[in-house]
């Protein structure tokens, strides 16, 4: 059977057992009869028999479909055979309180949009089984934190050659002055110290012998980030609250790196309004020994808006992060442990791409890029490992989510 298959007759058997009262096991025909209902599958494509193979058996192809993902979702312990009911299944015991991970070597399309594709499927897995022109990555890795969270983090030592491992298969469809953009966790402790890592060091000149060339480390400050680390800061009182994060940005030609800063100009303020108007300075400076100069007229010419800092000041919440958060209460589903604000991925988006062009997330979580990417007219493809995720993220996307 193939392996990229629809998601969403994935989770539509999922989510008939899930729905089974008291987790009851039921028949193949009553599967049968839900799928039907929920519109994932036609009534001729489950009862019709059609030839298959050389031989020309007749067989249900979808039915076929349905009992193949049946046996993945056995393997991968969402399903369980009931002993002595022939062609009954259940829910497994523990698959309500644990996350679904994508089967290795498996790819499944979990929806389309108008511009881009969500994809439950390992990055290397996919991304290594294309062959599309690349300009943009924009994507928030899991951090290596000592203390595991939900959707797993590889340990500080496996780190850079994870990344590596994650990176170099998007690295060969990368346009020539292409990004990428990583937000990374600065605050990474040595064990038992109050002292950081060195692991942003060494991813960084990890990726520079690959063949990248760091362009910038744009500073994420967020005042709504929680104080820590607490241990540290709080107890030991040896450090300081933290306050931002790292987003490096890389390119793998920096004479024809494709952003362009007038994409994000900002507004003047009004001083700025006033000294465009007045014709600029009217006075004369030299500082640090005439590194910086001042005459008569400066800062006088009219333009489109200042020119962006690489301080960028965005709080943590939104409301499209809260309008996934109520999503996923409704549904069931886990909240990803730390979501990329959306103006963040939005200035980036804006920044390194233009309409039409392909931005790509490995590490999706709950589609921020692919909703960013959208909204401004970009193509976008999104993976993650994680089914719940990606469920929770269909609801940036309208007309995906069924009612």
């Amino acid at each position: 059977m193939p392996k990229n298959l629809q998601l969403s007759l994935f989770t539509a058997i999922q989510d008939t057992y899930r729905e089974a009262a008291n987790d009851a096991p039921i028949s193949n025909a009553y599967l049968y009869g839900s799928l039907i209902e929920r519109g994932v599958v036609t009534h001729d494509e489950i009862h019709e028999r059609v030839p298959v193979g050389r031989a020309g058996a007749l067989h249900s192809v979808g039915a076929r479909k349905v009992r193949w993902l049946q046996n993945t979702m056995r393997s991968m312990g969402v399903l369980e055979r009931v002993d002595g009911m022939r062609g009954r299944w259940r829910i497994s015991p523990d698959a309500k309180k644990r996350l679904t991970q994508v089967p290795e070597g498996v790819t499944m399309l979990a929806f389309e949009s108008k511009f881009g594709f969500a994809i439950w499927s390992d990055c290397r897995t996919f991304f290594s089984g294309i062959n599309e022109e690349i300009h943009a990555v924009i994507s928030s890795p899991p951090y290596p934190l000592r203390q595991k969270r939900a959707y797993g983090n590889p340990t500080e030592q496996e780190y850079v050659d994870f990344i590596l491992r994650c990176i170099d298969p998007i690295l060969k469809n990368l346009v020539d002055g292409g990004s990428i953009v990583l937000n990374l966790s600065n605050d990474i402790f040595e064990a038992g110290l109050p002292s950081r890592s060195m692991y942003l060091e060494r991813l960084m000149l990890a990726l520079h012998d690959q063949g990248l060339r760091k362009m910038d480390s744009i500073v994420w400050h967020n005042a709504s980030k929680p104080p820590g680390p607490m241990q540290w800061s709080s107890r030991t009182r040896q450090q300081l609250n933290v306050a931002w994060e790292p987003c490096y940005w890389l390119t793998n030609n920096p004479a024809k790196v494709r952003s362009d800063n007038r994409r994000i100009l900002k507004p003047h303020t009004d001083r700025q309004k006033t000294l465009i108007a007045a014709g600029g300075e009217d006075r004369t400076g030299v500082w640090s020994d005439g590194a910086y100069r001042i005459k008569p007229g400066s800062f006088g010419g009219q333009t489109e808006g200042s020119i962006e800092r690489n301080l960028w000041s965005i709080g943590h919440r939104c409301a499209r992060h809260n309008l996934v958060r109520r999503y996923q209460a409704e549904q069931g589903l886990p909240a990803h442990g730390a979501p990329m604000p959306y103006a963040l991925a939005d200035r980036f988006v804006r920044f390194l791409t233009e309409p039409g062009e392909l931005v790509v997330d490995p590490f999706a979580g709950t589609l921020t890029t692919g909703d960013a990417a959208e909204q401004n007219e970009r193509r976008w493809i999104c993976t993650d490992t994680t089914l719940e995720y990606l469920m929770g993220g269909r609801v940036r996307f309208p007309g995906l989510v069924a009612p």
